[in-house]
């Protein structure tokens, strides 16, 4: 696993591995000068998704994705998106490899102040929610973004909460309820998008993991 944030340089293309993973962080994916290596991370994006390699971005990473792509990411303008969360699944995504079987309105943890607004040409709208619509997207056949968090653990929502207390409360929250509510439904978000995990390995294996028609009788 590489830290571009530590220093670890990054390559031009995908060589040596199956997949790209980008995860969260509090960057901005519209602004290059926020961290040194977010222009390298969006050249590495666009050329696994050029070269067919899967990708799965999280949060920052889904939209690094969404701007590398031809995508705009900018503040969002609805406020933060904070805690458990509801999302809604599209009528595109009956087909998608990840969220086919992924129920209708799945419980998410969301973290987020910027948003993509416009998502990159010919991607495939899979999740919205009523206060930022692009939740989740496909670009071309294996590149996935998805706005949310699924693999949030207590302790690392803690930390979340305790480090931006003040922003939270500057952004009108409750600090102490969020983390509440949020802890509560933890288990659930594990229990719901740990599949979807196994199904993106599945696409990294060279599988189709989406569910089969039965034959009629």
């Amino acid at each position: 696993m590489l830290a571009p944030y530590a220093g670890d340089v990054l390559p031009e293309r995908i060589t040596g591995h199956d997949a790209l993973v980008v995860m969260g962080g509090p960057q901005q994916a519209y602004d290059d000068a926020s961290a040194p290596w977010l222009r390298a991370t969006k050249a590495l994006l666009r050329s696994a998704v050029a070269d067919r390699v899967p990708v799965l971005g999280v949060c920052l990473g889904a939209q690094l994705l969404a701007e590398a792509t031809g995508g705009v990411v900018e503040p969002g303008g609805s406020g933060p998106e904070l805690g458990a969360r509801l999302v809604a699944k599209r009528d595109t995504s009956a087909a998608d490899a990840l969220f086919a079987a992924v129920p209708f309105t799945p419980t998410v943890v969301q973290w987020h102040w910027d948003a993509v607004v416009e998502l990159p040409p010919g991607a495939v709208l899979l999740a919205s929610s009523p206060r930022y619509a692009n939740q989740a997207f496909r670009v071309g056949e294996q590149a996935w973004g998805l706005q949310f968090h699924v693999e949030t653990p207590a302790d690392v929502f803690r930390g979340w909460v305790a480090e931006q207390a003040d922003a939270l409360r500057e952004a009108g929250g409750d600090p102490d309820a969020l983390l509440e509510r949020t802890l509560v439904e933890l288990p659930e978000v594990a229990a719901l998008w740990r599949p979807v995990c196994d199904r993106f390995a599945a696409v990294v294996r060279g599988e189709d993991p989406r569910p089969r028609a039965l034959p009629l009788v």
